[in-house]
């Protein structure tokens, strides 16, 4: 697995980085399909210290994204709380495919697909207005509308857009205020 440790208002140091690896490689026997993991690990300025430390984790397995974001006291009480929610979240997919029959398991899944990759736009924009500020590339697999409505509860989103297998266009998939989903799917004129 690819592992990218990155910090933003502290300083880590070998020690929290190792610790970081090992935890994550503990995921990596659960689901080896795992090819690429992004840590990212911030000190924020908060009333409470028990939400001083913010640790997200997004790993790629075969298309699949998985998230975490965990905030706690120390550094190593945030990433223990993001790598079990991991371990939750990879447990409920690997049952979710066990339960439905379809003799797939992401232990035997080899196909590789890219992430989630974020950059900062750095453009002049008008004072006042709102302005782009991140843009997230990802590549898509065709998927149904009920894959895409367990990659969304994975990632815990309110939205996911995604390439419809079944029509070969892209649809908006949401979570509406009654706890259904809703479909978006342009036409185009």
């Amino acid at each position: 697995m690819e592992l990218q440790i990155f910090s933003k208002n502290v300083t880590l140091s070998p020690l929290v980085e190792n610790y970081v690896r090992q935890k994550l490689q503990k995921l990596v026997r659960h689901m080896p399909t795992i090819t690429e993991g992004k840590v990212e690990i911030f000190e924020e300025r908060v009333k409470s210290p028990d939400h001083r430390f913010n640790v997200q984790i997004t790993l790629t397995s075969g298309g699949i994204l998985l998230r975490s974001e965990e905030r706690a006291r120390t550094i190593r009480t945030a990433v223990d709380s993001a790598v079990k929610t991991l371990d939750r979240q990879i447990e409920r997919y690997k049952g979710r495919l066990y339960e439905k029959g379809r003799g797939l398991s992401p232990v035997r899944n080899p196909s590789i697909h890219k992430g989630v990759v974020g950059k900062v736009l750095e453009d002049e924009y008008d004072e006042g207005l709102p302005r782009v500020v991140k843009v997230k590339r990802f590549t898509v697999k065709p998927m149904s509308v009920d894959e895409a409505v367990e990659q969304m509860e994975l990632l815990g989103h309110s939205f996911f857009l995604f390439v419809n297998s079944e029509t070969g266009s892209i649809g908006l998939l949401y979570k509406r205020n009654d706890g259904n989903y809703g479909l978006i799917e342009p036409e185009f004129s």
